[in-house]
């Protein structure tokens, strides 16, 4: 009997319908050939909605979305909506009300995909970073004093709890022990590997400036990895260590595991070395809850309706929600799908010069998944 999976599906502003009209057949192509049954459901959230009603998210929204098995997000941001409005009232808020503590950012560069990284190729730029979603400087605590004065004063806290560091944690440690790499002795020295090291986790922060926040992160994170996953070699950069070594040499990681504000930001970078935006793809975890799914690169609304965004970083959002739910063989097909599809007919990932339209990429992909 096929398995059933309830889908929310948010396709929002700009091309993000254009993009989650193309995943969507992907989805559909890996569901009929792996015996998959998917019902849609269908949200209008983002900023038409918004201008028309005042409210991003009407009270509702949470608790139907917390019955469905995934979240499927196309884009969120209207030019005709004030920064921040829809980016908190939906993104945010869906984050923090549904607990996706976690932000799953893959960075992988496949064959015939350039990077601007000289003389680095897809043996060197495949690593996960694991970033913490709902703590630090996106709890909005702070605020102003004499706020439009000369003597403004401004004060935003990044606020974290040992519970929130923990369980980010025990999730990347788990992450680094189960990544099923094609290297997956990767960072790790022969010396290593004989003593029966199995993968390498990598703790981003600054902890020689940030001394508490960051204090917090790196005796968590020593003491977690001593007691409970003594197999996994642990390593630590500075943030903007990190940002140079992941320019020269990305090969040097495997998974990282870093803070809200730090991971928004090297994720970025990282989408940068795989490619860019076009193939970039991000999961909000909640490993007992409902995640949802995304592609990188924003509404772009000086592309909608002209048939030219690239669909696969939406693509890639399907293979990372059929991970999620368990469905390897699926999640497998689609990605060899994508990557066949990038090394042998994409002129570009870029908008417009893919030498297809965003249908006949989709298309592509489609036709891949069901050989």
């Amino acid at each position: 009997m096929a398995k059933t999976y309830n889908i929310a599906v948010i396709p929002g502003d700009g091309t993000g319908p254009e993009v989650v009209k193309e995943g969507r057949k992907v989805l559909d192509a890996a569901a009929e050939k792996f015996s998959i049954k998917i019902n849609y459901i269908e949200y209008d959230f983002g900023g038409e909605r918004y201008l028309r009603t005042g409210e991003p998210l009407p009270d509702s929204a949470v608790d139907e979305l917390r019955k469905t098995d995934s979240i499927f997000l196309g884009a969120i941001g209207h030019p005709d909506v004030p920064p921040g409005i829809l980016e908190k009232g939906i993104l945010l808020k869906l984050r923090f009300e549904l607990d996706q503590y976690i932000n799953l950012r893959p960075v992988k560069l496949y064959e015939g995909v350039e990077t601007p990284i000289k003389n680095k190729g897809p043996g060197e730029i495949d690593f996960t970073v694991i970033r913490e979603n709902t703590e630090d400087l996106y709890t909005g605590t702070g605020g102003f004093t004499h706020r439009g004065s000369a003597d403004e004063v401004a004060v935003q806290s990044s606020v974290y709890t040992r519970r929130g560091v923990d369980r980010a944690l025990k999730y990347a440690f788990e992450y680094a022990r189960n990544r099923r790499s094609s290297r997956p002795w990767k960072g790790l020295s022969e010396e290593e590997k004989e003593k029966g090291l199995k993968g390498q986790l990598t703790l981003v922060g600054k902890t020689n400036v940030l001394t508490y926040i960051y204090d917090l992160w790196k005796r968590a994170f020593d003491e977690m990895g001593e007691k409970t996953y003594p197999d996994i070699k642990r390593d630590y950069n500075h943030v903007d260590a990190c940002c140079m070594w992941m320019v020269k040499n990305p090969q040097w990681y495997d998974v990282i595991v870093t803070g809200n504000m730090f991971g928004d930001i090297i994720t970025d970078l990282g989408a940068m070395i795989q490619g860019g935006m076009g193939i970039a793809a991000g999961g909000n975890i909640n490993p007992e809850g409902v995640s949802m799914f995304e592609p990188i690169g924003g509404s772009a609304p000086k592309y909608t309706g002209q048939g030219k965004i690239n669909p696969l970083a939406a693509i890639s959002s399907v293979q990372l929600m059929l991970e999620e739910l368990g469905e390897e063989d699926a999640a497998g097909s689609v990605e060899n799908a994508l990557r066949r599809v990038v090394a042998e007919r994409l002129d570009s990932l870029a908008a417009g010069r893919m030498g297809y339209t965003t249908t006949q990429v989709g298309d592509m992909v489609v036709r891949e998944v069901l050989k």
